[in-house]
């Protein structure tokens, strides 16, 4: 029984999987964003996240555990000079997937994973929604008073006419008795 194994195994050996999600990391670290699969993704999320926390530490015995795992001296001293610095601050949740749609040849679905604090486009657009924050509705608010006034007026208006014609109606009887 496969009971709460919940790793993704992609379809590989253990030593391909493991290979295959250091190149990934590898590449992550040193261009910030890959292009990828779905599930390739989230099983690198779920790989380079440790590693990124690790590297908040910088010390001889982390970089050990780190090197262990991604294999490339560049990479690590990358993650733990300029990445680890970028990202101090933050709790966690280091990278970010952006869906992109399905690949043509074989309908797989597609996405970028990258460092969030090294999209440039996002950082600027997220500080720009924070100044400007209005609910939309339907009307503005100037409408819905005057709707409200206009509402008001037509109720009495209504009654005014009702009240008109009821004494219309009732001179009328009174005309029609006088000339019988």
């Amino acid at each position: 029984m496969r009971h709460r194994k919940k790793f993704n195994h992609l379809g590989r050996k253990s030593a391909h999987r493991k290979a295959m999600l250091a190149n990934m990391a590898n590449s992550l670290i040193m261009h910030k964003r890959i292009k990828t699969t779905e599930a390739k993704a989230k099983a690198l999320r779920i790989y380079v996240e440790p590693l990124i926390t690790k590297s908040k530490d910088d010390s001889t015995a982390q970089r050990r555990v780190v090197f262990s795992y991604l294999k490339n001296k560049e990479a690590v001293s990358e993650l733990f000079r300029e990445v680890a610095a970028k990202i101090g601050e933050r709790p966690g949740g280091y990278t970010r997937i952006l869906k992109l749609g399905n690949r043509l040849g074989d309908n797989a679905d597609m996405c970028y994973i990258e460092l969030v604090d090294y999209n440039e486009n996002m950082l600027t657009a997220g500080k720009g929604t924070e100044e400007k924050k209005t609910r939309r509705t339907r009307r503005k608010k100037s409408t819905a008073t005057a709707k409200a006034t206009t509402t008001a007026e037509a109720s009495a208006e209504k009654a005014a006419e009702k009240k008109d014609s009821v004494e219309s109606t009732e001179a009328k009887a009174d005309e029609d008795k006088a000339k019988e």
